[in-house]
């Protein structure tokens, strides 16, 4: 079972995102049957049998193992993913699009070079899970407490110099067999936890 699938095909999107399946996809962390999810749903075994049908059909739950009964087979079914994350790429063509609007100081902004985080990301990792390579990525995430919004406004023009002067001495726009990689630093309140 994968920690995290990324989810880009917009059926299979679409499909998770259904309540009862969502239901589905946490009780089948364990693999289970669909007479035992019925019991833990409340729900028929036909109906649960439709649902993990629908859900397999679009690979986000797989065969464990079937087990005799009596005269039947009984399918014991487990998620493909701990999580899923749901590609901006199922949006297709209403995907958000840093490029339309680069504000660095809008909300609204970052969500978009966030949303484009997750499908490059999410690209990475289909890619790199079908070649059998681990993809080179880095990330850094931590807390900052402001005493006010002039402490706030000189940190975001600290950062934006350091980075800015890294980049400045790492990129070579010549290196031979290089690869580009892209930055993405963000700063945002702290939502708490519930």
């Amino acid at each position: 079972m994968l920690e995290v699938a990324v989810i880009e095909d917009p059926a299979a999107a679409e499909v998770s995102l259904d309540p009862v399946r969502v239901r589905l996809l946490a009780e089948l962390a364990e693999p289970n049957s669909a007479t035992t999810l019925a019991a833990k749903v409340g729900l028929p075994r036909q109906k649960v049998n439709y649902h993990l049908r629908t859900l397999e059909r679009h690979g986000l739950v797989e065969l464990a193992e079937e087990r005799r009964k009596g005269n039947m087979t009984e399918r014991v079914m487990r998620a493909t993913a701990a999580s899923y994350v749901i590609s901006p790429t199922a949006l297709a063509a209403v995907q958000p699009d840093p490029g339309r609007s680069p504000d660095r100081l809008s909300a609204r902004w970052l969500l978009a070079v966030a949303a484009r985080l997750v499908r490059d990301v999410g690209t990475l990792i289909t890619g790199s899970t079908r070649a059998g390579k681990r993809a080179a990525t880095f990330a850094l995430d931590g807390e900052v407490r402001f005493a006010s919004a002039v402490d706030r406004a000189a940190f975001a023009e600290e950062l934006a110099v350091a980075v800015t002067g890294l980049v400045a001495k790492y990129h070579d726009e010549r290196a031979e067999g290089g690869r580009a990689h892209r930055v993405v630093v963000a700063v945002h309140p702290d939502i708490p936890e519930e």
